[in-house]
């Protein structure tokens, strides 16, 4: 059992508190099958057409020419870029699948015992993730077990910075009410740990499969091996 105090909690998604499975077999499939539809239905509304415009900076296209936009979307999805303006719109096509019940977002058993655990000792939960923050509002909220948003103190996506750039969590930390010292970062990846721990936060790796890279971490593989004592 792993034994930390703490006033923050910031939590990882995809392999932390959600198999990585559900985010490559039904998300990413579900925004590819659905983007071309979906830019050309919306492009003229003023959020879509933002998040167009940046794709079209990033790739040199014609912002108007929405096929070759789709082309350079698709990719970055078969290629799982890390890019703000793709998230953004991929979380404005799984909210059209959330809410038509193609799917609920999926959580492990342990990581809502234990995100319901630390909300209720009085810890104040966060969430950083490369998804955009419309996307992490989603899946909590269209969760497995419910609308789990009320717990979530805050959400930070790739608008913070690089998840493995110590700026982003020292700019994050500077955010929290606690600072980086109080707060824990819990996630699967090694160098997004280490950019955490650089920056001044406690650290917990969450290890669900064989054979992962692990580093100089405390090592968890479930939320029942981890016990967090509130920081009043």
């Amino acid at each position: 059992m792993i034994h930390l105090r703490a006033a923050c909690l910031l939590t990882d998604i995809e392999g932390t508190t959600t198999d990585i499975a559900f985010v490559h077999r039904v998300l990413f499939p579900y925004a590819l099958k659905h983007m071309a539809e979906f830019v050309v239905a919306h492009a003229e509304e003023p959020a879509v057409r933002e998040q167009l415009d940046a794709v079209a900076e990033l790739s040199g296209c014609n912002p108007l020419a929405l096929e070759k936009l789709v082309d350079h979307l698709e990719g970055w999805i078969d290629e799982d870029r890390k890019l703000t303006p793709l998230k953004a719109l991929q979380g404005m096509i799984w909210r059209e699948g959330y809410a038509s019940g193609a799917f609920t977002g999926h959580l492990y058993p342990d990581a809502h015992a234990g995100l319901q655990r630390w909300h209720e000792a009085g810890i104040a939960l966060y969430v950083y993730s490369s998804g955009s923050i419309a996307a992490q509002q989603l899946l909590y909220g269209h969760s497995d077990f419910g609308d789990l948003r009320p717990w979530f103190s805050g959400y930070f996506d790739t608008t913070s910075g690089a998840k493995k750039d110590a700026a982003s969590y020292a700019r994050i930390a500077g955010s929290l009410p606690a600072g980086a010292a109080q707060t824990v970062f819990l996630s699967d990846v090694v160098e997004e740990l280490d950019a955490a721990a650089e920056a001044g936060m406690q650290t917990v790796q969450l290890v669900r499969a064989d054979g992962m890279v692990t580093g100089a971490h405390p090592v968890a593989h479930s939320f029942d091996d981890i016990s967090l004592e509130a920081i009043a």
